[in-house]
């Protein structure tokens, strides 16, 4: 049996633009043939992950800058530039059998996702293997002088650095990747399918990019002098945004190999910062730190229940607004699709909400407060009176 937590939220974000297209605008998707305002899933996961990451102090990047980052702690250490930049191109061609490829900039030509102490242990096998590197960087470049009067390719050096070393440092895992997990077609071996799935945020309602027209003064004009320094114009939105997640407790816990109290922190600080964390694009122009006003938790058996289509209507505003008719519609919504679904497979649901005298009917339990929801929520999905989550047993 297979058990899962779903995350729902309802969110009003003012003037904002979290997440642009390619040409600056907020993103957007049709939906019941409506416009939205859209964030997608990558953009809210990453701020997530940070949080996560906070919590549990094990960091963890997302980068192609390790052999970068293997030189530039080499030349601190005092080795020769070029004899460190050859060190950290020699971590990546002796990744695995036939290693990971390198662009011009040093930069390898995938995303690798590993915890940030690697660097470290990657850096200590380059000065075990240093004298390997001297000899190898030597005979590269004895290797270019003779090629270059041909105008003929010369093959690279080879692998100078211990494969299977390099590789289980960079297979190496935090919770943060067995939470969300990691693809490296290089390194088949370092897939992790990850516990947690994140949706993209669309407004419950109607909603399009508007425009603004802005300038900035130049603070050294003369006097006599007018008009501004700079003008442009920019695009934001505004809407109530309803959010999805999901956590499958039972792979989480067989990623962090079975460590059921290891989950259960992770579950939580995951399920916490999906409900307090915000993307920061634009934010120094445009501060949008508000928080969801309505949260709904719940932990099912089997299968993973998304509540979105609770607004494939659009949400009509109600007295200029359209939050309360947002919760309104999620309740209604959920009343009738757990009528459908059935109660025996969800071990729990229940909700927050910011106006404490609402009462709704299809969210479950209600709680004071975000943290005591989560609390609640992890309860039920890892039974005090066992060590493994309920699923598991």
């Amino acid at each position: 049996m297979t058990l899962y937590l779903d995350l729902s939220a309802l969110q009003s974000v003012p003037v904002a633009n979290l997440n642009r297209d390619d040409l600056g605008s907020p993103k957007q998707v049709r939906y019941g043939d409506a416009l939205r305002i859209r964030v997608s899933s990558q953009s809210w996961k990453r701020v997530i992950r940070h949080g996560v990451e906070q919590d549990l102090g094990e960091k963890a990047a997302r980068t192609r800058m390790v052999p970068v980052k293997v030189q530039q702690a080499l030349q601190k250490a005092g080795w020769p530039a070029e004899l460190a930049a050859f060190a950290g191109s020699q971590v990546a061609a002796s990744a695995g059998k036939k290693g990971i490829g390198t662009e011009k900039a040093g930069h390898t030509s995938v995303l690798l996702f590993l915890p940030e102490a690697a660097i470290e242990e990657l850096v200590m096998v380059c000065t075990e293997h240093r004298q390997a590197l001297e000899k190898g960087l030597e005979a590269q470049e004895m290797a270019k002088e003779k090629t270059k009067a041909k105008g003929k390719g010369k093959e690279g050096p080879g692998q100078l650095l211990p494969p299977d070393r390099i590789e289980a440092i960079l297979k190496r895992r935090t919770a943060s990747i067995g939470l969300l997990g990691r693809m490296l077609a290089e390194l088949p071996d370092a897939n992790v399918d990850g516990a947690a799935q994140v949706a993209h945020a669309f407004t419950t309602h109607a909603a399009e990019p508007q425009r603004d027209y802005f300038t900035a003064v130049d603070d050294w004009l003369g006097e006599a002098e007018t008009g501004s320094g700079h003008l442009d114009t920019a695009e934001f939105s505004a809407g109530v945004f309803y959010r999805y997640a999901t956590v499958n407790i039972t792979d989480l816990l067989k990623n962090l190999e079975g460590d059921a109290k290891a989950a259960r922190t992770v579950l939580a600080s995951f399920a916490e910062h999906f409900l307090l964390s915000l993307p920061q694009a634009k934010k120094n122009s445009t501060a949008p730190h508000t928080l969801p006003d309505l949260a709904y938790l719940a932990v099912r058996a089997y299968r993973p229940l998304s509540l979105a289509a609770a607004f494939e209507t659009p949400v009509a505003s109600d007295q200029g607004g359209f939050s309360r008719p947002s919760r309104t519609a999620l309740d209604a919504y959920a009343r009738n699709i757990n009528r459908l679904a059935g109660e025996h497979n969800r071990r729990f649901h229940g909700h927050a909400v910011i106006d404490p005298e609402e009462e709704f009917t299809g969210l479950g339990q209600a709680h004071a407060s975000y943290h005591q929801l989560v609390e609640a929520a992890v309860d039920a999905a890892f039974p005090a009176s066992g060590t493994e989550a309920e699923g598991q047993q």
